[in-house]
């Protein structure tokens, strides 16, 4: 039985090499952002937050929320009982 080849990504925060189908891989503006896992990621998006001004990100962090926010809360009218 022949084994396809599969991809290796370099994680971009700790350095480690993992396969394809594992870690966190998003392409963002041309962009290729790979992450070994979810915890160096959250460091990557951690540090990101602390550097771009919160002037220019505030708008997009608040409707972000809302739109979660609006989620959570369709989410809990289902599955409230109904009498």
């Amino acid at each position: 039985m022949l084994s396809v080849p599969r991809k290796k990504y370099k994680c971009i925060v700790c350095g480690r090499v993992f396969p394809e189908g594992q870690g966190i891989v998003i392409e963002y503006g041309g962009l290729l952002l790979t992450f070994h896992s979810n915890r160096c990621a959250s460091k990557f998006f951690r540090e990101l937050l602390e550097r771009v001004p919160p002037d220019e990100l505030k708008d997009y962090v608040k409707r972000l929320v809302s739109e979660y926010n609006e989620r959570l809360e369709a989410f809990r009218k289902l599955r409230s009982k109904k009498i």
